[in-house]
């Protein structure tokens, strides 16, 4: 079953509450911090677009990366005349033309990827395409989210636009969540009001720090930073959610 078809007509409504602004504002605070002013910033991983506008409007040239076209549309038709180049890929294996001056990944993107083999590979195509000593900013949802938040619990949401169930089940042993949606979306089928049913089954592995560390290494990566993305402070034992700073430390063969 492929994921984020049917959803992505309702991504954005459902996804409301995303703070993709306060994420802008951690991912240029550190490029600041690192005098990366502009030039070219990847985003794997970008969904409808929302995080890469944001980016592209703080004076980044932007390269958005999904592997769902359905997701992709609504980020290209979101604004039609903005300089972003938005590419169906898959970010296991993404090809650009050059390096960038940062990749960026936001809204555990690399949840989900379940294979710590995958994993490495992703970091070892980030390292590949990133300038010399340039940062790869990204978050993780951490195990503690998904053992004592997701796991086994049931979160539904209605709108005028359709509703979403949501269920979880979590897989202590493997650090491994199943998440079933349902969802109802409203459609004007010959000027009647009915609702379409869809459903999606995503798959998310929960890494810890070490094995992210871990994949760094295998890839080259320097390890720089690691945070609570929900506050930029200090991961705690409750954290839901890293924020993690990897530099380019030269190529691997």
């Amino acid at each position: 079953m492929d994921i984020y078809r049917d959803f992505a007509r309702v991504y954005d409504i459902f996804m409301e509450d995303v703070p993709y602004s306060m994420w802008c504002r951690q991912i240029t605070d550190i490029l600041k911090a690192d005098k990366i002013n502009s030039g070219i910033v990847a985003d794997l991983g970008c969904g409808t677009g929302e995080l890469t506008r944001r980016l592209s409007s703080s004076g980044y040239d932007m390269i958005g990366i999904d592997s769902s076209y359905e997701m992709l549309d609504i980020a290209l038709n979101k604004d039609p005349g903005k300089d972003i180049l938005y590419l169906c890929q898959d970010i296991r294996e993404f090809e650009l033309y050059g390096t960038c001056a940062a990749i960026v990944s936001r809204c555990d993107t690399l949840n989900y990827i379940i294979d710590f083999d995958d994993l490495v590979k992703v970091f070892k195509l980030v390292n590949n395409y990133l300038d010399p000593n340039a940062p790869f900013i990204f978050d993780c949802n951490s195990i503690y989210k998904y053992e004592h938040i997701l796991s086994d619990n049931t979160f539904a949401q209605s709108r005028d636009e359709g509703s979403f169930i949501w269920e979880n089940y979590y897989d202590k042993k493997r650090h491994i969540n199943n998440s079933s949606l349902t969802f109802f979306i409203k459609e004007d089928i010959n000027s009647k009001i009915l609702y379409t049913k869809s459903e999606e089954v995503h798959i998310q592995r929960a890494y810890s720090l070490d094995e992210l560390k871990n994949a760094a290494n295998e890839a080259g990566l320097l390890w720089r930073d690691a945070y609570d993305a929900d506050d930029f402070g200090t991961i705690k034992e409750d954290t839901q959610r890293y924020l993690i700073c990897l530099y380019e430390n030269g190529k691997k063969s």
